[in-house]
């Protein structure tokens, strides 16, 4: 553990140390498209972050390969020389569109690309656990498509939710977080030293959120561009298929003792990609929504719009802030919740405990939709919105009825004149106004 804390640590410090100079680099690259319709901040903002993520991947994998435990991976296996590869090329790609901006296809041709590098170099699934059958081998191409295709959703899931400040790094983390702590149990509570490379990259994410977070949390200073969502949602893929098909249940059953123990402790292997699509179930959401929006409208799938779900979050009444932290709290629910059911033997209190805090989660999302007023006696310690000025109200509701015949008395002279200061208003009325010097005019001709 103190290794992959190590590594954890480095990738995190390297990335922070990194993102203000990247920051400088991106202003004067020119990297700062204009705001844009469906964007929710209100200023042109430096984009590239995701060169700061890929300078703390290669500081954390390379502090790795120089520790005793961790360095017999790069040994031992060619997951890590692969991932470098697919994330080197999801970086350029990343790097090319923050830029210039790439056509949507082209990009999506790229994401398959960097997936089958990876492919070719050993990171595919091999088999898939199947309840009561165990083990079912698939063909290398089988393998492909699905390691290819789970690679290109992870990675356009989390592009879809970098709309606002900090929220496709925090939900990144979280889910890395999820996936760190279950790879781990396999790895050291098991002995399976073929989840070991899922520990470190998921090691690696988590530290590349975590030092890239400060600098995007609202108001965001840099954002991490397509430079940083697609290499995120690269890492996570590669980490869920690094562990996925390579598992043995035979192994944890001899730890168990039984196969009901054994399925119950692998829920999330023995569902294909079960616990990898869990902890982005909101995003993959966003995703397929959009998808099916978008078609359905006539629209390509691709084209950009304002209705997901972090947009409807702002619609409803949340703030910038409140929004990130209420898509934080799903995300841990269910990606955690996962986990959870699959170490504890209690389920029914794992279950119990995820309706609870459903049930608050709930109250919180639609807190906004209901504004009770507070009665007298508390309006000084609620929010403004719950309190209740009926001497305002009743003020405003006069202006207003007596708007009209107001406007019509008060000429567009008198308005700008009460605009002025009180010394322009003093000089001003010692000169006079042109319209009066053109009435006094007209009476003498008269």
């Amino acid at each position: 553990m103190r290794e992959y804390l190590l590594v954890l640590f480095v990738t995190a410090a390297v990335t922070y140390l990194l993102t203000s100079p990247v920051r400088k680099f991106a202003i004067l690259a020119g990297a700062m498209p204009p705001v844009r319709a469906r964007d929710v901040h209100r200023e042109p903002t430096p984009r590239l972050g995701g060169i700061a993520m890929f300078g703390g991947l290669c500081a954390g994998l390379l502090v790795a390969a120089q520790l005793t435990h961790l360095g017999r991976l790069f040994i031992q296996s060619e997951d890590t020389k692969a991932l470098l590869s697919g994330a080197g090329i999801m970086w350029i790609l990343g790097v090319l569109d923050d830029k210039w901006g790439v056509d949507a296809l082209v990009k999506l041709g790229g994401q398959m690309i960097a997936a089958g590098v990876m492919v070719w170099q050993g990171i595919t699934v091999i088999s898939i656990p199947v309840p009561g059958v165990g083990p079912v081998a698939v063909t290398p191409t089988q393998g492909m498509i699905i390691s290819v295709t789970l690679v290109v959703v992870m990675v356009n899931a989390v592009n879809f939710i970098d709309g606002l400040d900090g929220l496709a790094a925090g939900m990144v983390c979280i889910a890395a977080g999820a996936f760190f702590l279950y790879s781990y149990r396999l790895w050291y509570g098991y002995g399976i030293n073929d989840a070991a490379p899922a520990v470190l990259f998921s090691a690696v994410l988590i530290g590349m959120c975590l030092g890239f977070l400060p600098h995007n949390l609202h108001p965001a200073r840099i954002f991490m561009g397509d430079s940083g969502s697609m290499m995120l949602g690269l890492m996570l893929a590669v980490a869920a298929i690094s562990i996925t098909g390579r598992v043995d249940p035979d192994l944890v059953t001899d730890q168990t003792g039984s196969q009901t123990a054994t399925v119950h402790a692998l829920v999330p292997t023995y569902i294909p990609l079960l616990l990898p699509l869990t902890v982005i179930a909101l995003p993959l959401a966003d995703l397929l929504l959009a998808v099916v929006r978008r078609t359905w409208a006539g629209k390509s799938p691709f084209a950009a719009d304002k209705q997901h779900l972090h947009h409807r979050l702002l619609e409803v009444g949340h703030s910038h802030s409140r929004a990130v932290l209420i898509m934080y709290f799903w995300a841990a629910l269910i990606a955690f919740g996962t986990v959870a059911f699959s170490v504890t033997n209690t389920g029914r209190t794992v279950v119990l405990a995820l309706a609870g805090l459903c049930l608050v989660g709930l109250v919180v999302l639609l807190m906004p939709r209901f504004r009770p007023h507070a009665p007298r006696a508390v309006q000084a310690f609620v929010p403004p919105r719950y309190r209740k000025e009926p001497e305002a109200a009743g003020a405003v509701a006069g202006a207003a009825a007596e708007a009209p015949e107001h406007r019509s008395a008060v000429g567009p002279a008198a308005r700008a004149a009460a605009e002025l200061s009180a010394d322009d208003q003093e000089l001003l009325g010692r000169l006079g106004t042109g319209a009066t010097a053109v009435g006094s005019h007209a009476e003498r001709n008269g």
